[in-house]
C-alpha cells in the first residue's frame, strides 16, 4: 500500500486555506479551528510527502514549487470529496441522480433551455439527460423509459399520460416567393400543390404514426429538423407547415408568403410537459413538473399555463 495515500483531508484543507488566506493566523480564523492544529496539519502533509510545501521566509507565506505541484492536485481531491459530500446529502434526500427529459421538434427551444438552466441550478449533483426528437419520438421515449418527462404535443384523450399546459404554438404553411408557378390565391387547393415538393419531418420514432399536413401523393423531402426544414424552404426548395416563432420575421420582411386560405389554414397546438401515470416521480422531477406548470417558458414576453 501506498504510505502516502491516506493523506487527511483536513490537513490538505488546511493547507488550502493558508495558500488562499496568506497565512497560518487567517487560516485558523476561516477554517474555526487553532493556529497551532493548522500550523501542525501542514507540518505532517510536508513530512509525509517528505519536501516543504510551504516558503515561510517571507512575512506571507508562500508555496515551493513543489508545493504547487502539490497542492493543485489538493485542490482536486478537495473539490471531489466536495461533491461527494453534497452527492451523499442527496441520496439521503432521495433526489435523483439522473433526469431524462424529451424536448419535441415545435417546442420552441430557447425559452426552454434558459428554464432548464435556471432549474438545475438549484440541483447540480442531479445530472441532466437532454434529447429532441420529432414527431412520435419524445412519447415513443417515455413509454420506453427513456424519459421522465417529455415537453412536446401529445394526444390530450390518452389516459397513459399526465399533462400540464406549457404554451401554444402556431402552425402556418409557408412558401418562399418564387417558387409557386402560379398565382398565390386564398382558392389555393391541395391537388394544386401534388407537383411540388413539400419539406417534412423524418419521425425519430421507431414506430411512425400519424403525420401531419402531407398531401396525401405529393412530392416529399424529408429533413431531421425545423431548422434545416425553414433553409429549405427559404431557399425555394419545397415548401411546408412552420412553427411561427420560428419564422415571424420572415413573413414580416416578405422572404416568407403564407399559404392560407381556404384549404390551407394555421393550426395552434398545444405544447404539454407529460409524464407516464404508472410512474412514480422523484422530487426532482416533481419538482420540475412544477417549475413547468407554475413558470411556464415565455414566447414573445407572454405566457399561456393551465392544468389540464
Amino acid at each position: 500500500m501506498n504510505k502516502h495515500a491516506d493523506l487527511p483531508l483536513q490537513a490538505l484543507a488546511c493547507l488550502d486555506a493558508v495558500v488562499s488566506e496568506g497565512g497560518f493566523q487567517a487560516a485558523a480564523l476561516k477554517l474555526h479551528r487553532t493556529h497551532s492544529a493548522v500550523f501542525a496539519a501542514v507540518r505532517q502533509l510536508e513530512s509525509r510527502a517528505g519536501v516543504a510545501l510551504l516558503d515561510r521566509s517571507a512575512y506571507r507565506v508562500a508555496l515551493t514549487e513543489a508545493g504547487r505541484a502539490f497542492h493543485e492536485r489538493a485542490r482536486i481531491v478537495l473539490g471531489e470529496a466536495a461533491m461527494l459530500g453534497e452527492l451523499v446529502e442527496q441520496l439521503r434526500r432521495g433526489e435523483e441522480t439522473d433526469l431524462r427529459v424529451v424536448i419535441g421538434d415545435l417546442t420552441p427551444t430557447a425559452p426552454v433551455l434558459r428554464m432548464l438552466k435556471r432549474f438545475f441550478a438549484g440541483f447540480p449533483q442531479t445530472r441532466l439527460h437532454l434529447h429532441f426528437e420529432t414527431l412520435g419520438g419524445p412519447q415513443e421515449r417515455l413509454f420506453a423509459d427513456e424519459a421522465d418527462l417529455i415537453v412536446h404535443h401529445v394526444d390530450p384523450a390518452d389516459p397513459r399520460l399526465e399533462r400540464s399546459k406549457v404554451l401554444a404554438v402556431t402552425l402556418v404553411p409557408v412558401v418562399a416567393p418564387g417558387f409557386l408557378p402560379f398565382p398565390l390565391t386564398r382558392s389555393l387547393t391541395p391537388a394544386a400543390m401534388k407537383g411540388l415538393v413539400q419539406c417534412i419531418l423524418r419521425d425519430t420514432a421507431t414506430q411512425p404514426g400519424a403525420s401531419y399536413h402531407v398531401v396525401a401523393g405529393a412530392r416529399s423531402w424529408t429533413v431531421a429538423d425545423q431548422q434545416t426544414k425553414k433553409a429549405l424552404i427559404l431557399n425555394g426548395m419545397g415548401w411546408g407547415h412552420m412553427p411561427l416563432h420560428l419564422i415571424e420575421p420572415e413573413l414580416r420582411r416578405g422572404r416568407l408568403l403564407s399559404l392560407e386560405g381556404r384549404h390551407f389554414k394555421r393550426t395552434h397546438l398545444d405544447i404539454v410537459t407529460a409524464r407516464r401515470r404508472d410512474r412514480p416521480a422523484g422530487p426532482v422531477a416533481t419538482q420540475l413538473w412544477e417549475q413547468l406548470a407554475s413558470h411556464p417558458p415565455e414566447i414573445d414576453g407572454t405566457t399561456r399555463a393551465s392544468r389540464s
